[in-house]
C-alpha cells in the first residue's frame, strides 16, 4: 500500500481536492494525506462547491501544516504551486503538478480544475495497483 502525500501552499483547494478523490479512486488500495506550507483557516468555499457537485464533501476538512513527520510517512510526494516553499525531504519520491490556484476563481474553471485532477489521480492510482501488483509477482492489472 503506497502513501501519497499532496501538497500546495494552503492546503485549501488543489491538495484537498487531491486527496478526496485519490482515497475515492485508490477505494482503501493506497493512503492519501495532504498538506500546506503556509495554511489557510478553512477550504476555499468554491472547492467545497465543485466537490459536492461529484458526491464528495469537504467542508469538514480542515488545512495542516506539512510537518517532517508527514513527509516522513509519504512514498510519493505530490507538490503542486508551492514552487521553492516546497522543502525537500530525501528518499521520497517527488511529482510535481503545474496547476493553477483556485481561490476566488469561477466556478467553472474550478470544475475543470477538478476533473484535471480527477484524470491525474487516476492515473497516478493506476501507476500504484501496476506497481504493487509487480511487486506481489504479477504482471500487471
Amino acid at each position: 500500500m503506497a502513501n501519497v502525500l499532496f501538497v500546495c501552499l494552503h492546503n485549501a483547494g488543489r491538495s484537498q481536492m487531491s486527496q478526496a478523490l485519490f482515497q475515492r479512486a485508490a477505494d482503501g488500495r493506497h493512503r492519501a494525506q495532504s498538506a500546506g506550507t503556509t495554511p489557510a483557516h478553512a477550504v476555499h468555499p468554491e472547492v467545497v462547491e465543485v466537490m459536492r457537485e461529484v458526491a464528495l464533501d469537504l467542508s469538514d476538512r480542515r488545512p495542516r501544516k506539512l510537518t517532517a513527520e508527514l513527509a516522513a510517512g509519504a512514498d510519493v510526494m505530490v507538490t503542486m504551486g508551492c514552487g521553492d516553499e516546497c522543502p525537500y525531504f530525501p528518499g521520497k519520491r517527488y511529482i510535481d503538478w503545474d496547476l493553477p490556484d483556485p481561490r476566488g476563481g469561477p466556478l467553472d474553471d474550478v470544475r475543470e480544475l477538478r476533473d484535471e485532477i480527477e484524470a491525474r489521480v487516476t492515473a497516478l492510482v493506476d501507476e500504484l495497483d501496476r506497481q504493487q501488483a509487480a511487486v506481489r509477482g504479477h504482471p500487471s492489472i
